[in-house]
């Protein structure tokens, strides 16, 4: 079994910490399912807005929407307050930025 101290002492990885956050970037290309699973986990433990999940699954906020339906989770609309509406507005507004 390979460990991370390894990557580390053969000058591959600066540190552990960076070796460990690429690892996770290429999981997640190869499993995008993990990325809105996570998503759906902090949204159901109310650690992210709808809009947030959205963008941590990296699909859109309709589309997260109709995920957690799916996966028996009813979604909590509209903001808990002022500085979670500012946050969602945001996120939306550079999503629409991005749209064609």
């Amino acid at each position: 079994m390979l460990s991370t101290k390894e990557f580390v002492d053969a000058r591959l990885y600066p540190d552990e910490s960076t070796l460990i956050q690429d690892a996770l970037r290429h999981l997640v290309r190869a499993r995008p399912e993990l990325r809105i699973d996570l998503a759906v986990h902090k949204y159901r433990a109310g650690d992210v807005s709808l809009a947030k999940a959205a963008e941590l699954a990296g699909i859109s906020w309709a589309q997260m929407k109709e995920v957690l339906l799916e996966k028996g989770v009813a979604p909590r609309l509209g903001p808990d307050d002022i500085d979670e509406a500012r946050d969602e507005a945001e996120i939306l507004r550079a999503a629409n930025r991005t749209l064609p």
